[in-house]
Protein backbone atom coordinates (compact mmCIF):
# COMPACT_ATOMS: atom_id res chain seq x y z
CA UNK A 1 0.00 0.00 0.00
CA UNK A 2 1.21 3.38 -0.68
CA UNK A 3 1.68 5.56 2.14
CA UNK A 4 -0.33 8.81 1.92
CA UNK A 5 1.22 11.89 1.93
CA UNK A 6 -0.32 13.31 4.74
CA UNK A 7 0.77 10.07 6.92
CA UNK A 8 4.38 11.07 5.64
CA UNK A 9 4.03 14.75 6.13
CA UNK A 10 3.25 14.51 9.96
CA UNK A 11 5.98 11.98 10.48
CA UNK A 12 8.30 14.39 9.20
CA UNK A 13 7.09 17.38 11.06
CA UNK A 14 6.80 15.21 14.05
CA UNK A 15 10.59 13.84 14.11
CA UNK A 16 9.20 9.92 14.32
CA UNK A 17 12.17 7.76 15.20
CA UNK A 18 13.24 5.03 12.74
CA UNK A 19 11.50 2.07 14.89
CA UNK A 20 8.28 4.11 14.84
CA UNK A 21 8.73 4.74 10.95
CA UNK A 22 8.46 1.29 10.95
CA UNK A 23 5.59 0.77 12.42
CA UNK A 24 4.24 3.32 9.64
CA UNK A 25 3.08 0.49 7.03
CA UNK A 26 1.71 -2.01 9.12
CA UNK A 27 -0.51 0.60 11.09
CA UNK A 28 -1.71 2.17 8.53
CA UNK A 29 -2.60 -0.63 6.56
CA UNK A 30 -5.13 -1.80 9.73
CA UNK A 31 -6.39 1.54 10.06
CA UNK A 32 -7.42 2.17 6.61
CA UNK A 33 -10.54 0.22 6.42
CA UNK A 34 -11.93 2.14 9.26
CA UNK A 35 -10.75 5.66 7.62
CA UNK A 36 -12.65 4.76 4.55
CA UNK A 37 -15.55 3.70 7.04
CA UNK A 38 -15.67 7.24 8.79
CA UNK A 39 -15.26 9.18 5.64
CA UNK A 40 -18.04 7.31 4.18
CA UNK A 41 -20.52 7.92 7.34
CA UNK A 42 -19.50 11.67 7.38
CA UNK A 43 -20.14 11.73 3.58
CA UNK A 44 -23.41 10.48 4.07
CA UNK A 45 -24.60 13.05 6.80
CA UNK A 46 -23.12 16.06 5.80
CA UNK A 47 -23.68 19.58 8.62
CA UNK A 48 -23.77 23.10 7.22
CA UNK A 49 -21.11 25.24 9.51
CA UNK A 50 -21.79 25.74 12.87
CA UNK A 51 -24.57 22.90 12.79
CA UNK A 52 -21.71 20.14 12.96
CA UNK A 53 -23.39 18.04 15.92
CA UNK A 54 -23.14 14.75 14.59
CA UNK A 55 -19.82 14.80 12.98
CA UNK A 56 -18.25 16.70 16.07
CA UNK A 57 -19.86 13.97 18.71
CA UNK A 58 -18.50 11.19 16.27
CA UNK A 59 -15.15 12.89 16.71
CA UNK A 60 -15.17 13.49 20.42
CA UNK A 61 -16.15 9.69 21.14
CA UNK A 62 -13.38 8.46 18.80
CA UNK A 63 -10.55 10.41 20.71
CA UNK A 64 -12.13 9.91 24.08
CA UNK A 65 -11.86 6.07 23.16
CA UNK A 66 -8.24 6.29 22.60
CA UNK A 67 -7.78 8.31 25.55
CA UNK A 68 -6.82 11.63 24.18
CA UNK A 69 -8.06 14.27 26.07
CA UNK A 70 -10.60 16.58 24.33
CA UNK A 71 -12.23 19.77 24.50
CA UNK A 72 -16.09 20.43 23.04
CA UNK A 73 -17.76 23.46 21.99
CA UNK A 74 -14.33 25.27 20.63
CA UNK A 75 -16.25 28.19 18.11
CA UNK A 76 -19.63 26.06 19.11
CA UNK A 77 -18.99 23.02 17.12
CA UNK A 78 -15.57 22.42 17.15
CA UNK A 79 -13.28 20.77 19.06
CA UNK A 80 -9.65 20.00 20.24
CA UNK A 81 -7.99 16.54 21.09
CA UNK A 82 -4.35 16.25 22.82
CA UNK A 83 -2.02 13.79 22.98
CA UNK A 84 1.12 14.17 25.09
CA UNK A 85 3.88 12.43 23.83
CA UNK A 86 6.05 10.73 25.89
CA UNK A 87 9.26 12.72 24.95
CA UNK A 88 9.89 16.21 25.47
CA UNK A 89 9.75 18.80 22.14
CA UNK A 90 7.58 21.18 20.41
CA UNK A 91 3.57 20.11 20.40
CA UNK A 92 2.06 20.17 16.74
CA UNK A 93 -1.42 20.90 15.66
CA UNK A 94 -3.58 19.41 13.02
CA UNK A 95 -6.84 20.44 12.29
CA UNK A 96 -9.59 19.71 9.26
CA UNK A 97 -12.49 21.73 8.35
CA UNK A 98 -15.99 19.56 9.37
CA UNK A 99 -18.46 21.99 7.43
CA UNK A 100 -20.20 20.60 4.25
CA UNK A 101 -21.64 22.84 1.90
CA UNK A 102 -25.54 23.79 0.53
CA UNK A 103 -25.08 21.85 -2.50
CA UNK A 104 -27.42 18.94 -3.53
CA UNK A 105 -25.67 15.73 -4.35
CA UNK A 106 -26.22 14.19 -7.86
CA UNK A 107 -22.88 11.60 -7.46
CA UNK A 108 -25.15 8.55 -7.30
CA UNK A 109 -22.47 7.32 -4.72
CA UNK A 110 -23.69 4.41 -2.53
CA UNK A 111 -22.56 7.05 0.48
CA UNK A 112 -24.15 10.00 -1.68
CA UNK A 113 -25.98 12.37 1.04
CA UNK A 114 -29.32 12.55 1.11
CA UNK A 115 -29.52 15.32 3.70
CA UNK A 116 -31.99 18.51 3.31
CA UNK A 117 -31.84 21.79 5.25
CA UNK A 118 -32.95 25.09 5.21
CA UNK A 119 -30.24 27.65 4.06
CA UNK A 120 -31.21 31.19 3.84
CA UNK A 121 -34.70 30.84 4.12
CA UNK A 122 -34.58 28.06 1.56
CA UNK A 123 -35.03 24.21 1.10
CA UNK A 124 -31.32 23.32 -0.17
CA UNK A 125 -29.36 19.70 0.14
CA UNK A 126 -26.27 19.50 2.06
CA UNK A 127 -23.02 17.67 0.56
CA UNK A 128 -19.53 17.19 1.10
CA UNK A 129 -18.06 18.70 -2.39
CA UNK A 130 -14.61 19.76 -0.91
CA UNK A 131 -12.93 17.09 0.50
CA UNK A 132 -13.76 17.78 4.46
CA UNK A 133 -15.19 14.23 5.23
CA UNK A 134 -12.50 12.92 4.21
CA UNK A 135 -9.91 15.49 5.82
CA UNK A 136 -11.91 14.40 9.44
CA UNK A 137 -11.60 10.89 8.71
CA UNK A 138 -7.91 11.04 7.94
CA UNK A 139 -6.85 12.84 11.04
CA UNK A 140 -9.32 10.26 13.19
CA UNK A 141 -6.60 7.78 11.69
CA UNK A 142 -4.03 9.69 12.21
CA UNK A 143 -4.91 10.36 15.91
CA UNK A 144 -5.36 6.78 16.50
CA UNK A 145 -2.04 6.15 15.35
CA UNK A 146 -0.87 8.89 17.18
CA UNK A 147 -2.30 7.70 20.49
CA UNK A 148 -1.31 4.42 19.96
CA UNK A 149 2.30 5.23 19.64
CA UNK A 150 2.21 8.37 21.67
CA UNK A 151 5.68 7.46 24.23
CA UNK A 152 7.47 7.61 20.98
CA UNK A 153 6.81 10.90 19.70
CA UNK A 154 7.80 14.25 21.27
CA UNK A 155 5.22 17.24 22.60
Amino acid sequence: MKVSSLFLAILISTNLSAELKSKLDRQIEELMPKVIEWRHDIHQYPELGNREFRTSKKIEEHLVSLGIEVETKIAYTGLVGLIKGGKPGPTIALRADMDALPVEEKTGLPFASKVRTTYLGNDVGVMHACGHDAHVAILMGVAEFLAKNKSDIKG
